[in-house]
């Protein structure tokens, strides 16, 4: 069963066909990094032409890659939110008139859902993951915008059982970044600035008893403190201290928490996903801490792409559930609102 998954909740128009749900046949992403990091922030406006002027030729590559024709596909998945409004309705309205016009099931996706089972895909660096005594497994989903610890029971049978309180773990690091004047988008930058120091200043973590919840406002605000205390930017060795000691402050704050998790609900599975996931130290620290298996996409599938939405989709397709053509986006989408499928 093929399905042509559709994403543009963001920065990033992205086409792809999978294969039952697992194997990536194509996957193209076009993504505006570069045309936001003059702004160190993305720009909703900005990413809403963009993203009308790159879907067209995303999708025609997608399939121009394979030589397979809209008509060839079993089902269309598209992103209905969470995202920006204006750059969600880019992919929804192509994907609802390909569907209409090829008469072929469409179903809306919710993005967060889909970045866990960007872990089911198939790729050169990891087997892909089997459902034996898989389920039930604690998800991880940390990205610019969300840091949410969910229990899976099966698919599509989920429950949050933590939530950051304030921002997310790719938002702090994104304004640590802008703090240190390190540019965008910050993850990459300060994980960079972090190999060349050691975590030798204190940040504070938040710890939340009794709570599965996040908190990264606290350690952003110690951050900006610690960056204007004497004039501490304008020494580069100290900046590359001062990013090691962030990016340890939110992994240890995030793995501690995880496992936790982990543990209290008996699992023996933690899946982890969402741009921030591509974060080395992130990785080894769960790998390391972790009781239980971790299984971490390679890094090409932790940001935005279509591959986990058609991913997503497929399962959603194959237990019978579709969306009208009548469904409309929802930028605030939470993970736990109900599908928009029947």
């Amino acid at each position: 069963m093929k399905v042509l998954g559709i994403e543009s909740s963001c920065d990033e128009t992205a086409a792809a066909v999978v294969e039952d749900g697992r194997n990536i046949i194509t996957s193209v992403v076009a993504s505006q990094v570069e045309i936001h990091a003059r702004y160190g922030g993305v720009v909703p406006e900005v990413a809403s032409r963009q993203h009308m002027l790159s879907i067209i030729p995303v999708i025609d590559r997608a399939l121009g890659d394979t030589g397979i024709d809209c008509k060839d596909m079993d089902g269309i998945a598209v992103t209905y939110g969470p995202g920006l409004a204006g750059a969600l309705l880019v992919g929804m309205n192509v994907a609802k008139t390909i569907s209409a016009a090829r008469n072929i099931p469409f179903v809306g996706v919710n993005h967060l859902e889909a970045h866990i089972y960007a872990n089911w895909l198939d790729s050169d660096q990891q087997t892909m993951l089997g459902e034996e005594n898989l389920f039930p497994c604690l998800c991880l989903i940390i990205s610019g915008g969300h840091s949410d610890l969910v229990f899976m029971k099966g698919h599509g049978q989920f429950e949050r059982v933590g939530k950051t309180r304030d921002d997310a773990a790719g938002e702090a690091f994104d304004k640590a970044a802008r703090i240190l004047g390190l540019g965008y988008p910050g993850g990459p930058v300060i994980e960079q600035a972090a190999t060349q120091g050691k975590p030798s200043f204190q940040l504070p973590r938040a710890q939340l008893r009794d709570s599965y919840d996040f908190s990264f406002s606290g350690v952003k605000t110690a951050l900006w403190h610690l960056a204007h205390r004497e004039n501490i930017v304008q020494d580069d060795s100290r900046i590359a201290d001062i990013a090691a000691s962030f990016q340890s402050a939110i992994v240890d704050s995030v793995v501690k928490k995880t496992v936790r998790a982990a543990e209290d609900m008996g699992v023996q599975h933690i899946l982890v996903s969402g741009g921030v996931s591509a974060n080395k130290a992130l990785r080894n620290a769960l790998n390391q801490a972790s009781p239980v298996a971790v299984h971490i996409p390679p890094i090409r599938l932790c940001t935005d792409n279509a591959a986990m939405i058609a991913s997503c989709g497929y399962f959603h397709l194959v237990a019978g559930e579709k969306s009208s053509l009548d469904l409309d986006i929802i930028p605030s989408l939470s993970f736990m609102d109900k599908a928009a499928i029947s």
